[in-house]
């Protein structure tokens, strides 16, 4: 019912703004992930929204990005993940790290978010193979088959996803798995 919401933003409470539109005040969920790339208070914001209707409520979830609110749409699609839910998992891990998490299966990822058990995510990684990844472009910036292998070592070993990701940016983008590894590791070394 409604799409999108552009006007002045008024307040900042994480996770809810409001944004005033020709004089009617909206209240807005958004994940942290939108929240940080917020103008100041009192400059215009245009908000793709997501309106849910419940039996004691009525609410408007905000997205900066399409990729953004189509994941929320198919989070809300599993049976036991409701929209506070899937704004904890967008909040916690982004778009592109979802997405990645669904690519490459890795429950552990989906753990770290509060209220997330291991029987809840490993659902959500079925649930939404296929369907992320088909709608959002699997991973923002598609991996190679090596350099998925590369991060799954790096993991593997000990690193955590933050300093993997940082060591396979540094990478050339048609590295071998074993160079691609080793390469990895020095970078991480220094």
């Amino acid at each position: 019912m409604i799409g999108k919401l552009t006007g002045t933003l008024l307040e900042k409470n994480p996770p809810e703004v409001l944004l005033d539109c020709h004089g009617v005040g909206y209240e807005v969920q958004v994940p942290m992930s939108t929240f940080y790339n917020l103008p100041a208070v009192g400059e215009r914001v245009a908000l793709l929204t997501q309106f849910i209707v419940r039996e004691d409520a009525q609410l408007l979830y905000g997205f900066a990005t399409h990729p953004e609110r189509q994941a929320f749409r198919e989070l809300i699609k599993i049976a036991g993940v409701g929209p506070r839910t899937a704004l904890a998992i967008l909040s916690g891990l982004g778009v592109t790290d979802l997405a990645q998490a669904v690519t490459l299966q890795e429950a552990g990822r989906l753990v770290k978010v509060p209220g997330i058990g291991k029987k809840t995510a490993e659902r959500l990684l079925l649930e939404l193979k296929g369907k992320l990844g088909a709608d959002i472009g699997s991973v923002a910036h598609a991996q190679s088959d090596a350099q998925a292998d590369i991060l799954q070592a790096l993991l593997a070993l000990g690193y955590n996803d933050k300093e993997a990701a940082t060591a396979l940016k540094a990478l050339p983008a048609d590295v071998g798995v074993s160079d691609g590894i080793k390469l990895a590791l020095k970078a991480l070394a220094r």
